[in-house]
């Protein structure tokens, strides 16, 4: 079933009609494999669609066809639904749009990407592509912006951020990842952020372990166990929310710097390395 994504709509004026809408299919154990849809284009857009099955049940539960797809990165989770899609779409008289990271080994790509891009979707939206790696080396993320300026812009980062965390660092470095967090924060404070996976009460204790004296974390613990209690969604998460709570986009934080025990000349990415390693080797009590 197609999960409602939290407050989507929440920086909306009643009487606004948004530029695009966008819908979380649950797939596996955590991820989100996310829907685009918009009165101003022809067909869905799928981001990191693992599985082909939900993607198709939910265009036919639509009617509509779809359209593209945007990988993020090469991991299996995100790309193991794109040959069976398009040869779904390919059944149905159309070709598939399958954008992904060109430094990365994914096969049935047709658009690829390195970062830097920027294309109009339909008249009333517009895509810009970010070079993220650290995760993997090639990893892109996608930021939509609608002609609406009411609706916040919505970014698609698949694992290199999640709620209070970022993703490990298989192939990539700190330096990058931490350079790659950096051109997230410089994005509007109000952007939506659709990540992969439900992380967030999962990286909760190790936030709340490294910054104990946040106010706004604390009270963003209480929110996140009530929304999981519920069963209802943390994503999408809200960037201003996350550079206030979440650890690794605060690394140059002193803050953050007293609870590594890094001395005080430590530069913002050693902060980000020492995080890191804490959180790979975590166990909550």
């Amino acid at each position: 079933m197609i999960a409602p994504p939290r407050g989507q709509l929440a920086s909306m004026s009643a009487s606004a009609t948004p530029d695009f809408y966008v819908t979380g299919l649950p797939a596996f154990n955590d991820n989100y494999i996310w829907l685009i849809r918009s009165a101003s284009l022809e067909g869905i857009v799928a981001v990191d669609p693992g599985d082909a099955a939900p993607v198709i049940e939910a265009c036919r539960r639509s009617g509509q066809q779809l359209q593209q797809v945007w990988l993020t990165h090469h991991h299996a989770d995100h790309t193991g639904g794109v040959s069976e899609l398009a040869a779904w779409v390919a059944t149905r008289g159309g070709q598939l749009t399958v954008c992904g990271p060109q430094h990365e080994q994914i096969a049935g790509l047709t658009r690829p990407l390195q970062g830097g891009e920027h294309w109009a979707l339909s008249p009333q939206l517009n895509v810009d592509v970010l070079a993220v790696p650290g995760h993997t080396r090639g990893h892109i993320a996608y930021v939509l912006r609608g002609t609406d300026t009411v609706q916040p812009p919505a970014l698609f980062c698949g694992d290199v951020l999640f709620g209070l965390g970022c993703g490990r660092l298989f192939e990539g470095t700190a330096d990058q990842m931490w350079t790659s967090l950096g051109r997230i924060r410089t994005l509007p404070p109000e952007t939506r952020i659709y990540c992969a996976h439900e992380y967030t009460l999962l990286n909760l204790p190790f936030a709340e372990s490294v910054d104990p004296g946040n106010s706004a974390l604390m009270a963003r613990g209480l929110e996140i166990r009530r929304l999981r209690q519920a069963g209802e969604p943390t994503v999408p998460l809200i960037l201003a929310e996350e550079c206030a709570t979440n650890p690794f986009l605060r690394s140059d934080e002193v803050a953050l710097r007293n609870a590594v025990m890094l001395p005080g000349d430590s530069a913002p990415v050693e902060v980000f390395t020492r995080l890191r390693q804490m959180r790979d080797s975590f166990k909550a009590s």
